[in-house]
């Protein structure tokens, strides 16, 4: 499987029932400080949110992401995660890692800024709201900081 990316992934209603999740105002959605294996020891940190994982629902706001789930039909989940990093004075790319061996990985693109996905063949998926990507786990990714929004805000799935 090549990277594949769509954009609009979902319709107007569906995208923005999950992007309300993060940024409605007064918003109480539950954010967890946790380095990622991508951050060890460089000082940046990111924020959590464990929608799924080790085969059980980690999350009250799980049913929310149902319109994502639907459209990519696994057969299994094994991770969904999302990631907020907060903004920066210039852009910091974190080092290159595979999400899980052996299974699919799509990312949801929750906001549009200048932060980006870049893989380690080259190829750079820009952050744009409402876009998906899909490629195979074992592709080496690493994702950015950006510099344009307060927060880049993604949500990963790892799936069979």
């Amino acid at each position: 499987m090549d990277i594949e990316s769509i954009e609009n992934f979902l319709n107007k209603d569906s995208f923005e029932g999950i992007e309300k999740i993060f940024f409605s105002y007064p918003n109480y959605f539950p954010w967890y400080l946790g380095p990622g294996k991508s951050f060890e020891g460089d000082g940046h940190l990111q924020f959590v949110h464990l929608f799924f994982n080790e085969n059980k629902i980690n999350s009250p706001y799980f049913k929310e992401l149902d319109p994502i789930i639907d459209a990519l039909k696994p057969k299994t989940l094994i991770r969904i995660k999302a990631n907020l990093l907060s903004k920066t004075d210039k852009i910091i790319e974190h080092p290159y890692h595979i999400d899980s061996k052996d299974c699919k990985t799509a990312i949801f693109y929750i906001n549009t800024n200048n932060g980006f996905t870049k893989f380690k063949n080259g190829k750079i998926i820009k952050s744009e709201k409402n876009k998906l990507i899909k490629f195979n786990s074992n592709l080496e990714h690493g994702g950015s900081t950006c510099t344009d929004t307060n927060v880049r805000i993604v949500i990963n799935f790892n799936y069979e």
